[in-house]
């Protein structure tokens, strides 16, 4: 990795250094790195005769992580950038994203292209189907027309390598920036902190290709000379079987997936020995799943802490704090040490001041791993770097230093003041989430004359339960200050979700404050 520059370095090392050994294993097909090396080298040819040009962009709309790598990697190898888009997006959404990156390719499964057919994408640019039956078309074959010659385009680390768009729960979803640096630097930097074991990591990708981690995870693997195994959708059964088959040692999960494979049968007879860590993260997790997970997996645990923004991992929590948590649950609540190469600081959101220890405010980060803007808008832009580029972001999360781990709290645009005392929902949520009744749980703040804000709970009962107001009031009062209680509870039937799982708070304010 010492003289890597671009993602695309990656792949034409180990293509040279370790040709035949298994780098990448889809389902229905796998790849060796010289395998890779020349496919996307095909393709990057491909995309230069389509009319591509440094600079310009290509996107995906695909479940398959295999020709989203690809193409992100032949976009870097002719010095273009490479866009992975959201698959579960409505047409209107994926029209605007597509005007707002102009992409000069789109490849797609077949099945998003007939739910598209509206956008009339093909008249605005090459349209490639990755399963496709036409040959005029089909990526596979359309890839193979084209000789497999490195364009050998060099770019510095400094260039943009990916747009992904950030998940829009307050309003349109912006494209993040990911430069070659940030992403390189991700690897170099958390690789020892993880323990992987370079070519003998074997890591068991499940996340979507328009999530950071799911696309650098597998650069990151891959760059070590590790092996990564794929699967396009989460089957907790298969998902078990694929570790026992392919001898996984490192995967990443959601904490949804954690208590699904928990669940499931073939959990108990399943042979897991090879498993070294699981890493999750991306929402909340609760103490009690997270406490179960500590006490039932024989691996290690690792939470992870980023966001787009950053690459992918700002703050880490190791195994050895989770074995410790189980006597001190305080450390279970902990998103994790923050990385050697990150400086943080802890930013009163009203005054600017900064916050000494155990004082909650805004998480502001500066690293090499930090995005390089947000595309096309430079006012947000503006307001994420305060003090300019390349420097401070701030990241809209809340949260506390504590003992050397970073805390996390809430959203700062979703704190709620009342009496001029801050409230961060999550805190209350997860009082609320472990009563019997409540399936799911979302806190909002409400004008309120008295105090200016008020905290109301949005609440889903668990079916065959009951509750009430009153009751849901008592239980929150019996464990945290009263001024953080929920003074209301309203009853809904779900709450309301992006597709990447995040609670849209807009949504629960617009019906219910």
């Amino acid at each position: 990795m010492v003289q890597t520059e671009s993602i695309a370095d990656i792949i034409r090392e180990q293509g040279a250094n370790t040709p035949s050994r298994r780098a990448f294993i889809e389902p229905d097909r796998e790849w060796t790195f010289i395998q890779l090396d020349e496919t996307t080298n095909r393709i990057a040819t491909g995309l230069i005769a389509a009319g591509v040009a440094a600079g310009d962009t290509v996107a995906c709309l695909t479940r398959s992580l295999g020709a989203c790598l690809l193409l992100s990697v032949a976009a870097a190898k002719c010095g273009a950038v490479s866009v992975p888009l959201n698959w579960r997006l409505k047409p209107g959404e994926i029209d605007y994203a597509i005007r707002l990156i102009e992409p000069k390719v789109l490849i797609m499964d077949g099945g998003v292209a007939e739910g598209l057919a509206e956008l009339a994408l093909a008249s605005r640019m090459t349209v490639l189907i990755v399963d496709g039956t036409d040959p005029a078309t089909e990526f596979g074959t359309w890839a193979a027309r084209h000789p497999p010659q490195d364009p050998n385009v060099r770019v510095s680390e400094g260039s943009v390598a990916f747009l992904m768009f950030s998940s829009g729960t307050t309003g349109r979803p912006k494209a993040v920036c990911i430069t070659h640096e940030g992403v390189l630097a991700h690897i170099r930097c958390w690789t020892g902190p993880f323990g992987f074991k370079g070519e003998d990591t074997v890591h068991l990708n499940v996340l979507p290709t328009f999530h950071v981690s799911g696309l650098v995870n597998a650069l990151w693997v891959l760059g070590l000379g590790g092996t990564v195994i794929t699967r396009a959708t989460f089957d907790p059964a298969d998902f078990l079987a694929a570790i026992a088959r392919y001898s996984v040692t490192d995967t990443f999960m959601v904490p949804t997936m954690l208590g699904a494979i928990l669940a499931s049968p073939k959990f108990a007879v399943t042979d897991l020995s090879t498993l070294q860590c699981i890493a999750y993260g991306g929402s909340p997790i609760s103490l009690e799943l997270l406490t179960r997970c500590v006490r039932t997996l024989r691996c290690g645990l690792r939470q992870v802490y980023g966001m787009t923004e950053s690459s992918g991992c700002i703050a880490l929590l190791q195994p050895e704090d989770h074995r410790r948590g189980l006597e001190h649950p305080e450390i279970l609540k902990a998103a994790g040490h923050p990385g050697a190469h990150f400086d943080i600081r802890i930013v009163d959101p009203r005054t600017g001041a900064i916050c000494g220890e155990d004082q909650v405010g805004e998480i502001w980060v500066n690293s090499c791993q930090n995005f390089d803007g947000y595309f096309k808008d430079s006012e947000a832009t503006r307001q994420a770097f305060p003090e300019g580029r390349p420097g401070w972001y701030r990241t809209g999360d809340a949260g506390y230093l504590s003992g050397g781990l970073l805390y996390v709290s809430d959203r700062i645009k979703d704190m709620i003041i009342t009496g001029g005392e801050n409230v961060y929902p999550v805190e209350v949520e997860q009082v609320l989430a472990t009563h019997t009744a409540v399936r799911d749980v979302a806190v909002i703040g409400v004008r309120d004359d008295t105090w200016g804000e008020s905290v109301r709970a949005c609440v889903v009962l668990r079916t065959g339960t009951t509750s009430s107001e009153d009751e849901l009031i008592a239980y929150s009062r019996q464990r945290i200050a009263h001024y953080k209680c929920p003074k209301s509870v309203v009853f809904v039937e779900e709450i309301p979700r992006n597709p990447s799982g995040k609670i849209l708070k807009t949504v629960l304010r617009e019906k219910y404050a």
